[in-house]
């Protein structure tokens, strides 16, 4: 993620961008779902009727009755089952890549950019393969198309209040970086492709591309063998263990480590990446409300009593200025207009495809190291695909 796609994206003020081009017409907007193969995912249906310069003309669900639940709900006349006829009849401006199931995204995604589409909001795992992301990023390159991933957490301008506590020395020398999944039942190698990614996409802010990553992958405390592998859930391919142990080394000369376990104890409240500096600790909560907290002091003195301190747009331990942006975050507000305003100034959405293909390059990494008995496996990843749909 480029710090200064984040920088143009709020700079002119925490509020929403307004935008400046075809303000006054509505922009054509088609609706990917697919009811009980992910349905519309978190609300990315719902969301384009929360913008005002965008209005959606038509939805696509391959399932009878989800299609007809989804046009009573948004209110339309138009469905397809089909959303390849969708999009050549209809050839809407912005293209939602709804389902959560990943293994229809690449096809949704390359069929929205032949159909002449300029935007699409894709939910996030991006795809399956970093060589599936090859593929899309070629085909928007020569297009110019604009492709934005739902990897929400990115948008919170708090961001940019822990960006200064890192320049000014505050949080003092960066000496790593600790990511953790929700560790509930789907803990390992499920939570890091479904959530994970949020937490991999933070690190990947703060620290820049990762240069390489070893991993351990455990099922009930042993090493996960080839016989363990079985396909995945919503469609995340060949999957395998209830434990995942990582460690990237980073762009920035940054170590990030990353841990999920099944039904850790934290009773999902160990969901968070940690900035941990000389001087502090910043803890960032996933999908919560504050996003994050700055503990000053010495992280590894505990003699004194700790204080955690909210980070909001305002600042370090002072009041939410703007109640309103945790909301527009959540429901893919800030995405989708940050989406709309780099169509019309030609620039990368804050979380591109590139963006998303450097998460999935980060989780298949994992796999590729552990396959390779734990081996750090330097990026970019070769070969390109899923390391355990090979062993």
């Amino acid at each position: 993620m480029k710090r200064r796609h984040f920088l143009a994206a709020t700079s002119v003020a925490l509020v929403l961008p307004q935008l400046t081009s075809a303000a006054a017409m509505k922009r054509k907007v088609a609706v990917i779902g697919h009811t009980g193969r992910g349905n519309y995912g978190h609300g990315l249906d719902t969301v384009w009727r929360q913008i005002p310069s965008t209005k959606i003309v038509a939805v696509a669900d391959a399932n009878p009755a989800g299609l007809a639940q989804t046009l009573t709900k948004l209110k339309l006349k138009q469905g397809f089952a089909d959303y390849r006829q969708m999009l050549s009849q209809v050839r809407p401006e912005f293209v939602a890549v709804a389902p959560r199931h990943v293994d229809e995204h690449r096809d949704m995604i390359l069929a929205a950019i032949e159909s002449g589409a300029k935007g699409i909001y894709c939910e996030k795992a991006f795809c399956r393969t970093p060589a599936e992301a090859d593929e899309i990023i070629a085909a928007a390159d020569k297009t110019g198309v604009k492709i934005a991933v739902a990897h929400r957490n990115c948008y919170q301008p708090a961001l940019q209040q822990i960006d200064q506590l890192i320049a000014s020395g505050e949080l003092g020398k960066l000496l790593e970086l600790r990511g953790r999944g929700v560790g509930d039942r789907r803990g390992g190698g499920e939570d890091l492709w479904v959530l994970g990614s949020h937490v991999l996409n933070l690190v990947n802010y703060f620290a820049g591309a990762p240069k390489s990553c070893s991993a351990l992958m455990l099922q009930d405390g042993r090493h996960v063998t080839a016989e363990d592998v079985k396909p995945g859930a919503e469609g995340l391919g060949p999957l395998a263990g209830n434990e995942i142990h990582a460690r990237y080394e980073t762009e920035k000369g940054i170590v990030a480590y990353y841990d999920s376990i099944a039904d850790d104890g934290t009773n999902r409240q160990g969901f968070c990446l940690q900035l941990i500096g000389g001087k502090g600790m910043v803890t960032i909560f996933l999908d919560q409300n504050p996003i994050a907290y700055f503990t000053p002091g010495n992280p590894y003195l505990t003699a004194k009593p700790r204080i955690s301190l909210p980070i909001t747009t305002a600042g370090v331990g002072k009041p939410e200025t703007h109640p309103e942006i945790s909301k527009q975050v959540s429901n893919h507000v800030r995405g989708v207009e940050d989406l709309i305003d780099a169509v019309d100034n030609d620039r990368q959405p804050l979380c591109s495809a590139r963006d998303g293909a450097t998460v999935v390059e980060m989780i298949c990494g994992v796999f590729a190291s552990h396959v390779a008995g734990g081996k750090t496996i330097d990026f970019p990843l070769q070969p390109r695909g899923n390391a355990l749909g090979d062993w």
